[in-house]
């Protein structure tokens, strides 16, 4: 489903050169739950982001069932991004003055298209998913930390993406919620969406099929057991 070949990503200004990541080669299968690990400026964040088309890598390519991304357009790739990737960041980042049901339906305007009462079902069914099925109608100031994800995580599937970038989804919420986010994205990875994951919650490594470390910029396997240094 993706390919990266001899992707880089390299910051420079007049006074140094910062590489996130050079000459990373990878696949992603239809079906993986590919788990990224490493420490804080590893690297792993931006390579998401660059697969994601989010961020133009320096050198190298990333294709998406035989597509470079990094050819398209602006326009193409942010079609692309909207109807075939999902995304689910640090912060949950719902837009405080919609309601629940509102802001899983956002994402479907920035096609241009209005939200039909299909649309608004798979919402429901969606939130029915992730276990708030009650908090449809409420704002996101009356949800806990760990609500306000899993709303985040219904937004990310409105549009049926075939591949979901999830980065640190759990850093800021406590263990019990934490383990039930997680087994949330397991189910989710068995019913078919492909997952791509950055997380340091490496209790959760076993939940993905492919588990690599990011260490200065280089990937490599992760081995069970192995620290994060």
């Amino acid at each position: 489903m993706i390919t990266v070949e001899n992707l880089s990503k390299i910051y420079q200004d007049k006074n140094q050169t910062v590489k996130a990541f050079e000459n990373i080669n990878l696949e992603v299968a239809q079906g993986d739950f590919l788990i990224f690990t490493g420490r804080s400026g590893s690297g792993k964040t931006t390579l998401i982001s660059v697969m994601g088309g989010l961020t133009r890598p320096t050198t190298g390519k990333v294709l998406m069932d035989g597509i470079d991304l990094w050819t398209l357009s602006e326009p193409e790739l942010a079609r692309v991004r909207n109807e075939k990737f999902g995304f689910i960041f640090q912060f949950a980042s719902l837009i405080p003055t919609l309601r629940v049901i509102d802001n899983l339906l956002l994402p479907l305007s920035f096609g241009g298209k209005r939200p039909t009462l299909e649309d608004q079902n798979r919402a429901r069914q969606l939130l029915e998913t992730v276990e708030i099925s009650d908090k449809e109608q409420s704002f996101p100031s009356q949800l806990s930390g760990g609500q306000q994800r899993r709303v985040a995580i219904a937004r990310s599937l409105i549009n049926k993406p075939d591949v979901l970038f999830i980065d640190e989804p759990t850093g800021d919420l406590d263990e019990k919620t934490e383990q039930a986010i997680m087994q949330l994205f397991k189910k989710i990875n068995e019913q078919g969406t492909t997952i791509v994951m950055v997380t340091h919650a490496l209790d959760y490594a076993h939940i993905g099929n492919k588990v690599m470390t990011m260490r200065n910029g280089v990937l490599t396997p992760y081995e069970k057991g192995g620290e994060l240094i």
